[in-house]
């Protein structure tokens, strides 16, 4: 038997998971759009309905390929679902061999053994940084739609975010940690609970040499700060996912700017980052996962040791 849409709801909590949106991104846009239209339970929580988080989904989809809220919060179902057929087909057939493909079939199948060993096998057959950039981001654009389409459930979802977490700790941990520079402190704004992204810009900074002290995400403006200093860090490095909100980005990194000595870069990186239409100072901003090694090299120039006359 079909679930109606309608009768059963979600808190907001389970709704964030469910579409990769914060709760701060649900409750602006209610204010600001009118949608999504959450009720109230007996203790004032907001209660939203499978159709709504549905119609999130597709428009975290759409968001993830480019799209601006604004411009498509008002449509229906159908037709986000259509937009986003007509835009992701033929950039995801060219992206994504048939061994790509497969994961989602694993997935599905809940076969954790093959992905496991599959991304093992790609690991070793490319590197460490050709496979993060050629291999793992198209593969987790092509899960994240699948995701968004309804195709995968969360937790099928989750596994792969797991495996895909479990094999790349493992291939940094095989780089030595001596001292040395950069040092770099890689985290999240606390309303920003993506860690994925972060793995991965560790993963390409180690095979540099560079130095990483991964915090996770979501972590407070002054605990980043204060981190900086104790870990006596070259750079922090912050990472966005396409859902969160520029103007919030924007103020939160000119205030940490503001708070963290001249001399320590500030890297903002991520799908957010595409969305920024004007020079944030004192911010480099790298939509691109590979610009993360460019950065780096360009760093490492600026900062080289002066020769003795």
């Amino acid at each position: 038997m079909q679930t109606d849409l309608t009768e059963l709801a979600q808190n907001i909590s389970a709704v964030e998971r469910e579409t990769g949106l914060s709760k701060d991104v649900l409750r602006m846009w209610e204010r600001r759009y009118g949608f999504p239209k959450p009720a109230r339970d007996d203790n004032g929580e907001r209660q939203y309905t499978l159709a709504e988080t549905a119609k999130l989904r597709a428009i975290k989809r759409l968001m993830d390929i480019g799209a601006r809220p604004g411009k498509i919060i008002g449509l229906s179902l159908d037709q986000l679902n259509a937009l986003a057929d007509a835009r992701a087909p033929l950039r995801r057939e060219a992206a994504a061999p048939s061994t790509e493909r497969d994961i989602v079939s694993m997935l599905i199948a809940h076969d954790v053994g093959t992905l496991q060993r599959v991304l093992a096998q790609w690991l070793m057959r490319e590197g460490l940084q050709r496979f993060v950039v050629d291999t793992l981001a198209p593969m987790n654009r092509l899960v994240g739609e699948a995701w968004m389409r309804g195709e995968l459930h969360v937790f099928e979802e989750h596994a792969y975010s797991e495996q895909v977490q479990a094999t790349l700790r493992g291939a940094i941990n095989t780089f030595p940690r001596h001292g040395g520079h950069p040092r770099v402190l890689l985290t999240t704004l606390p309303s920003e609970h993506h860690a994925l992204g972060l793995l991965m810009v560790e993963a390409l900074l180690v095979a540099e040499g560079a130095q990483c002290v991964s915090l996770g995400p979501q972590l407070p403006l002054d605990d980043i700060r204060l981190a900086a200093a104790a870990h006596g860090s070259d750079i922090v490095a912050l990472s966005f996912s396409s859902a969160f909100p520029v103007r919030q980005a924007a103020e939160s990194l000119a205030r940490l700017r503001r708070h963290l000595p001249s001399s320590l870069a500030l890297w903002a990186g991520g799908d957010m980052t595409r969305r920024v239409r004007k020079t944030l100072p004192g911010v480099l901003l790298l939509p691109d996962l590979g610009g993360c090694v460019g950065a780096l090299r360009a760093w490492r120039a600026s900062n080289a040791p002066t020769p003795a006359a």
